[in-house]
């Protein structure tokens, strides 16, 4: 399967892939950003996620793909300290402010870092046309924030500091999608990077978790945690693996623009699972995000 993905990469077959995939990480990461909304303390739902990422992840990478080289296990390395920034960061963001403010923050800020970080580490360069797509998926995505912020109630000086988290989180977004694309295509075999990524990034929320559960005066059930962590692990696999390999295989700006209509995908769980009112305006900002990664695929 790994030389199938190598034999891909930039051939028109691999493009239509990482599309594919890239779309399917979106679907998946708004229902990972979903199973995170509300009823559990977001620092023990990330805990019970990261620990069944560890326990399904482990098998795969001890017994089933090649170990990492020494530069791989670098990179590796590298992943593991972003990563645990980004879930920091998305933490003390949720913990703020509401999801529906933050998480549009943080899917509206990556793409833009994203694209001219690969511009200068993969001199992958946007044509105006794609630039007018970023700007269009961007734009809408940071308006659909204000407009649910525009609804919040709570206090001022928490949502200021959540917004402010939100926005680092954005970035840490960029860091990572960068830093992994590169990652992952200097592996030889690029399920190697992924079996060891999913395990090693997922060994310190746990950890963090248990400690934050001990400290508990009033302790949630943990049964319906685990089951919620299970259910993210499995999202979590597509959602991240989707979008790694789809990096491997076509360029990595585009992949990460794409991965951005997961908040399309967000606002229509909301609207059709969760009972949430949408709205004619939200409904136009969804459509302009949609838009623009339109544009940015037929542009390139």
């Amino acid at each position: 399967m790994g030389d199938w993905i190598v034999s891909l990469s930039g051939t028109p077959q691999g493009a239509q892939l990482a599309t594919m995939l890239a779309l399917m990480s979106a679907v998946a990461h708004a229902a990972f950003g979903a199973l995170q909304k509300g009823r559990h303390d977001p620092w023990l739902t990330r805990g019970a996620i990261d620990g069944w990422l560890a326990v399904i992840s482990a098998p795969i990478a001890l017994f089933f793909v090649p170990w990492p080289n020494a530069f791989t296990a670098g990179m590796l390395a590298g992943a593991f300290v972003i990563h645990f920034c980004y879930k920091l960061t998305m933490a003390l963001a949720y913990e703020r402010a509401a999801y529906t403010v933050v998480y549009p923050v943080v899917r509206g800020t990556g793409p833009i870092v994203t694209v001219l970080a690969a511009s200068i580490i993969f001199k992958e360069h946007f044509s105006l046309t794609q630039w007018a797509g970023v700007a269009c998926l961007s734009g809408g995505i940071l308006l659909l924030a204000l407009r649910n912020l525009s609804e919040e109630v709570i206090d001022r000086a928490a949502l200021k500091s959540g917004l402010a988290w939100a926005v680092l989180g954005g970035v840490t977004v960029a860091i990572y999608t960068t830093w992994d694309a590169y990652g992952i295509r200097s592996s030889l075999n690029p399920f190697t990077f992924l079996a060891w990524f999913f395990f090693l990034t997922a060994l310190d929320f746990p950890i963090l978790a248990a400690v934050r559960y001990r400290r508990m005066t009033a302790k949630p059930d943990l049964a319906p945690l685990m089951w919620r962590g299970f259910a993210g692990a499995l999202i979590a696999w597509v959602s991240f693996g989707g979008v790694m390999l789809a990096t491997r295989l076509d360029k990595v700006g585009e992949a990460a623009v794409l991965r951005e209509t997961s908040t399309v995908f967000a606002a229509l769980i909301g609207w059709f699972i969760l009972g949430e009112k949408v709205g004619p305006r939200r409904l136009f900002l969804m459509a302009l995000v949609a838009l623009g990664a339109v544009i940015v695929e037929m542009g390139g």
